[in-house]
């Protein structure tokens, strides 16, 4: 990927300019990422987002997999019945954690057998979270590029792994984390997906260090549009992604103000996927948080705009 130089985004204080809208849908890819809903009664909200962010032909729809492997079974049927579904290609995370490469490869081969045949490759954290340390499970994956060494001997998955603009908290050093992440390239994994971050210069100094290093495989932005910006700020924390003092001023006075929120939050991501658009990005992962409204309407202002929904 060749980056143009750019300045970071501006975000806006007002209205979005909707006639920078660059690009076209053709010249577009979007792929989107959902989570297990934690209780049954969150099922038909999950369903009727993936059923709208479907309209939008997307290059996969993923469903994450619970820390410790939590979700492992709730992953696997919600990843087969969207792509039955939703008539969309579906991924299902996979993580080292709480398993031996005996179990983690009998899961990937069910996938397999089942059509499933994308996957998110990822460490995993434990069940007591990331602040309780990564120690590898005995008789299994030790860590990701392992992981994706593998699943590409088994069968030929299309593997996405995880990379880190802002450098994994767990790393030693920027250098030592896109050592890891050319590790998992060289496995066999077919893209990379961000952390979300909001510094779009950050991420184009990422994209050239890793050019440098041999990475030759697409490094795909992850965008996640600001519903809460408290909530943001913890997620954020725990990754080590720092949200810009301008994007936090964007919010300033609009805590009790729902439709103010939700402004704020889409001028931002219309702000950021413009700016990669500029630096040439042509595709854009969502971590939608099982919503559809924002990442449908984001959708809609950089180009990409199906013609079930129409322009919004």
């Amino acid at each position: 990927m060749n980056m143009i130089e750019g300045q970071m985004p501006v975000y806006p204080s007002g209205p979005v300019d909707r006639t920078d809208r660059p690009g076209r849908a053709r010249d577009l890819a979007v792929s989107f990422e959902f989570f297990p809903p934690r209780q049954a009664d969150l099922l038909p909200g999950f369903w009727g987002a993936a059923a709208d962010l479907a309209a939008l032909a997307p290059r996969f729809i993923s469903v994450t997999y619970g820390a410790g492997g939590s979700t492992r079974d709730q992953t696997r049927e919600l990843v087969v019945e969207i792509q039955n579904r939703c008539g969309v290609p579906a991924a299902a995370h996979l993580t080292c954690v709480d398993a031996t490469r005996d179990e983690i490869d009998a899961i990937a081969d069910s996938y397999w057998q089942a059509g499933i045949h994308r996957l998110v490759a990822l460490r995993g954290d434990p069940k007591a979270g990331i602040a309780a340390g990564y120690h590898p499970t005995e008789g299994g994956y030790p860590y990701a590029d392992a992981l994706v060494a593998g699943l590409a001997r088994q069968h030929p998955f299309d593997i996405s792994v995880a990379a880190y603009p802002e450098v994994h908290p767990q790393a030693p050093s920027a250098q030592a984390d896109l050592d890891h992440l050319k590790r998992k390239v060289d496995a066999g994994a077919t893209r990379a997906i961000t952390q979300f971050f909001f510094d779009v210069d950050c991420y184009k100094r990422f994209i050239d260090r890793a050019t440098r290093a041999g990475i030759n495989v697409p490094i795909v932005p992850g965008i996640l549009p600001i519903r809460n910006l408290a909530r943001t700020a913890t997620m954020a924390a725990a990754c080590g992604a720092r949200i810009p003092d301008a994007v936090r001023a964007r919010f300033d006075g609009v805590d009790h103000d729902p439709q103010g929120r939700q402004q704020a939050a889409l001028e931002i991501a219309i702000a950021q996927c413009q700016a990669l658009l500029r630096a040439g990005v042509k595709h854009f992962h969502f971590y939608t948080l099982n919503q559809a409204e924002l990442v449908r309407d984001i959708c809609a202002e950089i180009g990409l705009v199906s013609p079930l929904l129409g322009a919004r």
